[in-house]
């Protein structure tokens, strides 16, 4: 970090670090947790496109797959759940058509 950044969410985390560390959350288990979600927060403001993100997050892509893989995070069912659109949605529209 070396003062480059301040991050205005350091109480925040502080805060969640705290509350974990109460509720018995192993650091593993905390860690792999931060790890994932970065990664998908990341891989949704790219719009799950893995060769930006890897460049955002400052690796290769090869290693965001093979940390994809590590993670156990299957990017396709989230990128779907996001395209798809709301459930009975196409129905309402053919009633008001028909």
């Amino acid at each position: 970090m070396g003062g480059r950044h301040t991050y205005a969410t350091k109480a925040q985390l502080e805060t969640l670090v705290l509350r974990m560390y109460r509720t018995g959350i192993l650091y593993s288990e905390a860690l792999g947790e931060f790890r994932k979600q970065f990664i998908l927060v990341v891989l949704r403001e790219v719009d799950w496109n893995k060769s930006k993100a890897a460049r955002a997050l400052g690796m290769h892509r090869t290693t965001l797959v093979r940390t994809l893989r590590e993670l156990n995070i299957d990017i396709r069912t989230p990128r779907n759940a996001e395209r798809r659109r709301p459930h009975g949605l196409g129905m309402q529209k053919k009633k008001l058509a028909g």
